[in-house]
């Protein structure tokens, strides 16, 4: 099945961006999926398995690297034009 997550990650600390921004490039390097960024989310699409597994390990790795943060997700199933 194909899934999208809509994205928003909210690190509970001051310097707050370069949490942001490390959890974002950790997600695009993945080739296999679709990833689409906005001010205020961001967006991945592919295989579902496979977009909860990078989204559950990019969120494990920068809880292991900054500390603690919320991330609010949407999932959508099914196909979904990000670039529409």
């Amino acid at each position: 099945m194909k899934l999208t997550a809509e994205l928003s990650l909210y690190p509970v600390q001051e310097d707050y961006i370069p949490v942001i921004e490390d959890f974002i490039n950790s997600v695009r390097a993945h080739s296999d999926l679709d990833v689409v960024g906005n001010a205020m989310s961001t967006q991945i699409s592919g295989d579902s398995d496979r977009v909860v597994t990078v989204i559950r390990n990019a969120l494990d790795v920068s809880h292991r690297q900054f500390g603690r943060q919320v991330l609010v997700a949407k999932f959508i199933t099914g196909d979904f034009d990000l670039h529409s």
